[in-house]
């Protein structure tokens, strides 16, 4: 019988991929907290994964190619609303984008355990464990 890595792996894959992009959106916001009229962005992890699921598999000419899922495109990264704006426009607040990335590191992780997991059963699987 034959297994798809792709179809194997693509959801957490793309939500691991998801998560890093949101870690580099929430690290640009604490990089640019000083800096004047700089607004904050983010985007929500979830509505991409959903979007994504909902492209289905990119098409192939091959069953041996291996594709990248559609998950960069399907990012809509947003301003964050803020509670209260600096005076100088800014609209970086520290709590939230601290919170934020904490929060999401460890999703991160948790992805990351969890694709680790499926992946040593399919080494078990393929050796005959």
């Amino acid at each position: 019988m034959a297994i798809s890595i792709n179809k194997y792996l693509s959801y957490h894959g793309s939500a691991l991929e998801m998560r890093s992009k949101r870690a580099n959106v929430i690290a640009s916001n604490i990089a640019n907290a000083s800096t004047p009229n700089y607004k904050a962005r983010d985007f929500n992890v979830s509505d991409a994964l959903r979007k994504i699921s909902k492209l289905g598999p990119l098409k192939t000419n091959s069953d041996r190619h291996l594709v990248s899922e559609k998950s960069v495109g399907a990012t809509k990264v947003q301003f964050r609303d803020p509670t209260m704006a600096a005076l100088d426009g800014n609209t970086v607040e520290m709590a939230v984008e601290q919170t934020s990335f904490s929060e999401n590191a460890t999703k991160y992780q948790a992805t990351l355990t969890f694709l680790t997991g499926r992946i040593q059963t399919l080494r078990s699987a393929i050796k005959g464990e």
